[in-house]
């Protein structure tokens, strides 16, 4: 099982990201799964290491552009259904290979 690296971006790195970071622990928990869940900002995001994104509809396109890992917008970062149903799907087959 590959250690995934998850992480949740918004503008500074420190807000809504960390937020976002939180719910992404508990959806992983509730499903079993581990992995290493980062926050970062918007600037720093796209030349960070990582498996997959999570952000704002805000910052989507943006970093869409720029990165080749999968990256899934939150409309809602309280919204744990939101974050598993979008992410859920994409983690475990990112896990898996």
């Amino acid at each position: 099982m590959k250690n995934l690296k998850i992480m949740a971006v918004c503008g500074f790195g420190v807000g809504s990201s960390m937020i976002l970071k939180m719910k992404i622990d508990d959806v992983l928990k509730s499903n079993g799964l581990k992995a290493e869940v980062f926050t970062a900002d918007v600037g720093t995001a796209p030349s960070t290491q990582c498996d997959i994104i999570f952000t704002s509809k805000e910052i989507f396109s943006q970093l869409k552009a720029k990165v080749t890992v999968p990256v899934i917008q939150i409309n809602n970062f309280m919204n744990k259904s939101e974050i598993e149903e979008k992410g859920m799907e994409i983690i475990k087959n990112l896990i898996e290979d």
